[in-house]
Order: C-alpha cells, then sequence, then structure tokens
C-alpha cells in the first residue's frame, strides 16, 4: 500500500513540475514560430516565469459576478483540477508491482466526468457568454469521446488488454500498417479535440464568445482551469507515445506536437468540428475494431 501512495504522489508531483514549464515551453516555442520574444526578463532567460506568473494567479482578488451561484462556481475549478491530478495515479509503469488492472477503463471513466465541471462552471456563473461556450464545450468533449473509446477499444483489442502497463509489450499493430497508420491520425485528431487544442480550440474562443466558459473566472480559480487543461495534455501525450510507440520515451515528441499545432493551425470552424467526428472518425474508428475483430478471431 505504501508503494502505491508514494507512486501516486511522485506522479503527481513530476506532473505538477512538468505542467509549470510546459506553459513556459509553449511561450518559447510560439514565439519563435512568430517571430517575437517571448518572456526573456524574469531570471536567466525567463526560465522563473511559470512560479512568477503562478504568484500573480494567486495574489489576485477572485471577483464574482452579481448574479452568480459562488459556492458551486468556486467548487468547478477545484473539481477539474482534481480530475486531472487523479489520471495521473494511472500512470503506467513497466514494473509489475505497480500494474493497475483495467486501467484503460478507469482513464475513460475520469475523461469523462471532465464535461460536468466545464459545464456547471458556465452555467454557475449565470453569464450567457460563459454558457454558450461551456454548451459548446461540453457538445464537443462528448462527441470526440465516443471515437475516443472506439479507438482505445481498438488498442485493447490489439494488446488483448485493459491494463495500460501492458501495452510497454511488443504490440501486434504490425499485422496491417495501413490501419496502423489510419488509427494513429485518428487518435492524434481526438487527442487534440479533447484537450481543446487548436485547431479545435472552442473552449477558450476568444473571438467568438468573450473567452468561453471561463469568462467571469480570475485568480486562482481561472488558473485551476488551465492548470487541469495542461496537465490533460500531458497525460494525452504519455497515452499516445504508450498507445503508437509502446513506450513513454515519445513523450516529448507527442508534448511538442501540441505545441506545434497552436502555432500552426488557424481554429476550425465548429459545424466542421461536429461532422469531422461524427461523419468520419466514429465510422472510420468502427470498421477498424470490425476488421481487427475478425483478424484476430481469424
Amino acid at each position: 500500500m505504501t508503494q502505491y501512495i508514494l507512486q501516486h504522489i511522485s506522479a503527481m508531483i513530476f506532473a505538477l513540475i512538468a505542467m509549470a514549464f510546459l506553459t513556459l515551453l509553449e511561450r518559447k516555442a510560439l514565439s519563435y514560430m512568430q517571430l517575437r520574444k517571448g518572456p526573456n526578463k524574469l531570471g536567466l532567460s525567463g526560465i522563473p516565469q511559470p512560479m512568477a506568473d503562478a504568484l500573480k494567479l494567486i495574489m489576485k482578488t477572485m471577483v464574482y459576478p452579481t448574479s452568480a451561484n459562488p459556492s458551486v462556481m468556486s467548487m468547478m475549478p477545484s473539481f477539474i483540477f482534481s480530475l486531472a491530478l487523479l489520471l495521473w495515479s494511472l500512470f503506467p509503469t513497466p514494473h509489475t508491482m505497480t500494474h493497475k488492472s483495467l486501467s484503460l477503463l478507469t482513464f475513460i471513466c475520469i475523461s469523462a466526468l471532465m464535461v460536468y465541471p466545464i459545464l456547471i462552471g458556465g452555467w454557475s456563473s449565470n453569464s450567457k457568454y460563459a454558457l454558450l461556450g461551456a454548451i459548446r464545450t461540453m457538445a464537443q468533449m462528448i462527441s470526440y469521446e465516443i471515437p475516443m473509446i472506439l479507438t482505445l477499444v481498438f488498442f485493447a483489442v490489439i494488446n488483448n488488454s485493459l491494463e495500460l502497463a501492458s501495452f510497454y509489450k511488443n504490440s501486434q499493430l504490425v499485422l496491417n500498417w495501413q490501419l496502423a497508420i489510419q488509427m494513429a491520425l485518428v487518435w492524434l485528431v481526438i487527442a487534440l479535440a479533447e484537450t481543446n487544442r487548436t485547431p479545435f480550440d472552442f473552449a477558450e474562443g476568444e473571438s467568438e464568445l468573450v473567452s468561453g466558459f471561463n469568462v467571469e473566472y480570475s485568480g486562482t480559480k481561472f488558473a485551476m482551469f488551465f492548470m487541469a487543461e495542461y496537465l490533460n495534455i500531458l497525460f494525452m501525450a504519455v497515452i499516445s507515445s504508450l498507445l503508437l510507440m509502446n513506450s513513454c520515451k515519445w513523450t516529448p515528441i507527442f508534448t511538442f506536437m501540441f505545441l506545434l499545432a497552436r502555432g500552426t493551425f488557424p481554429r476550425h470552424r465548429y459545424d466542421f468540428l461536429m461532422s469531422i467526428a461524427w461523419e468520419s472518425l466514429i465510422p472510420c474508428s468502427l470498421a477498424s475494431i470490425i476488421f481487427v475483430t475478425i483478424s484476430v478471431l481469424i
């Protein structure tokens, strides 16, 4: 029991440190992509900037709209941040003593729960902009959770296991390289949409919704939403590395993919976003599951 607790605590601490410096890496990478200077004033080349940003947000006053529900509004950032940290308790390791059975199913359940704090957080602020942003984000996350679950089922069938640690073993994905490339592309699109990253960053939508569901949040509560988002990005990079490469050592490359997508792609149209999920990704995932199931049975 002590070993499990220490592993979970160490994974969460590592995730928080990595999340803090991911924000710095993103700002630096975007500055080079856009031919401008990033954070470079504080300390040596701006390296302590994440700590300064955290201190600034902690010192800011949390302002509530007059007609908002402050108790519910205060709980939602903490709830989604706790769920994001809980995901890191599933961090897969190649050591047999720390394996968690059904960890893939647990990952799906925790990811599905993240819809609720976003919806309730937007609703409780009693702002039409926040509510519209929350509804739009909820529709996006639910739509892309369906192909995400189907894709995870595909990889579970390939590896004959619902345990993330078992993906360290040699995968049978080499049975069909065309199918492997197809499902890898499907998963990468889903990863961008599930983490609300460009070109699917409709959760923020500054140009359409004055910052989306979190428009009425400030200070620490505002920071918790984005801390949860960056923790999810890092964990999705870990899952992507594990599913596609059968190792966690490719995680930095998949993390940089999120940054490259933000600095490269424009924001998609919302109707295109929904049509991609329902007309392309879901049929493709279902067809792949049927094909690989037949291949395994034969």
